[in-house]
């Protein structure tokens, strides 16, 4: 497919709009005393976790879902895990591979719901210290409903298995708890969501800027920034906005009571990074791209997935944040889409990326 499809079930909410969103676009308001960021060096001084040296076992596992004959057919899936396992295994030298597809002729390996859960408990089996695992899911991704109150926009990120009609949706509390929360200290986890609504899909509670910096909203700002609105809106006489900017108001004050309780209960020892192909309202183009001077097949790809594999490609001595910026600069030249870069602990944005 071309530039415009989008990897995106029909959502199963419809968004409200605040005003002044209480999620606003970071990199455009990095000045605002309403973002508190730390240098990509400035680390924490209470590190809780440890760092991966990669040199235990090495486990990859690759879910791509094109979703043939069904509403919302995809063009590229497939082909993105195939790229990826062969850009993997050509760098970094993996050990165990398993790949699910709705090709395979193995019942097991058909991305379904269930099959995708065992996949997930076979990558973090018998976790160790220095092991380095790594996750690629090319496919559908949406946005439910959260019924269970710890998410602050009110919705969980999900991804969509074969069988999602039938058997649901794998939202990112369940995503956390099996692929983050069993894994050890040193424990290395890298994932790569090429999906739409994908920014927060993992629940990971450090989310990291092009320019290498932790985002992070200060709500109290926020609450006060809203109240001004509520009195402009009335002096105006517009008493629609005003009751937009209260609703602004009100997610704020539930972002301030959630965020603590959030980092706290998601931080983990382990060290997991996670790429993700935009933010949670965006959506993940599948598209083509030229082909003509790389060795991989990128006519049918995910817009994550053709960028990852063509930067590292071309410069595979980056940091993670000058890879998140190439990748997000060769993005924005075609799509509006922004990719993300999360994990489970405040990490140094100027190590050298390696799996």
């Amino acid at each position: 497919m071309f530039p415009g499809n989008r990897r995106q079930q029909e959502d199963e909410y419809e968004e409200e709009e605040y005003g002044d969103n209480p999620q606003e676009d970071y990199e455009e308001v990095e000045g605002d005393e309403n973002i508190i960021v730390h240098q990509e060096r400035g680390l924490p001084d209470n590190e809780d976790f440890e760092y991966s040296n990669l040199q235990g076992k090495k486990r990859a596992l690759f879910v791509g879902i094109n979703y043939v004959g069904m509403d919302g057919q995809l063009s590229g899936c497939i082909n993105d895990v195939n790229n990826m396992n062969n850009f993997i295994q050509e760098n970094f030298d993996f050990e165990e591979i398993l790949m699910l597809t709705e090709e395979s002729d193995d019942p097991d390996l058909i991305p379904t719901k269930a099959n995708i859960e065992r996949a997930f408990e076979w990558l973090v089996e018998d976790p160790q210290p220095n092991d380095s695992l790594f996750f690629h899911y090319s496919g559908h991704g949406t946005r439910v409903e959260d019924d269970t109150g710890d998410e602050e926009d009110g919705f969980d990120e999900a991804i969509c298995p074969l069988d999602y009609e039938e058997n649901g949706v794998i939202i990112d509390d369940d995503i956390h708890r099996i692929l983050v929360k069993p894994l050890p200290a040193g424990c290395r986890l890298t994932a790569l969501f090429d999906s739409c609504h994908s920014g927060s899909v993992m629940d990971l509670p450090y989310l990291y800027t092009t320019k290498g910096m932790i985002q992070s909203n200060n709500p109290v700002h926020g609450i006060y920034n809203a109240v001004n609105n509520v009195k402009k809106a009335i002096l105006k006489g517009d008493h629609q906005k005003a009751m937009v900017r209260l609703e602004a108001i009100t997610s704020r004050l539930k972002q301030a009571a959630l965020s603590d309780k959030w980092k706290s209960e998601l931080s983990s020892q382990a060290d997991v990074v996670m790429f993700s192909g935009c933010k949670d309202k965006q959506t993940s183009a599948d598209t083509s791209e030229d082909t003509d001077e790389s060795e991989y097949n990128f006519q049918n790809t995910g817009a994550l997935s053709w960028a990852f594999i063509t930067v590292l490609s071309e410069e595979p001595q980056l940091s993670y944040s000058e890879l998140l910026q190439k990748i997000h600069k060769l993005l924005q030249t075609k799509y509006e889409q922004k990719p993300q870069l999360s994990s489970s602990h405040p990490m140094d944005m100027g190590y050298t990326f390696a799996i």
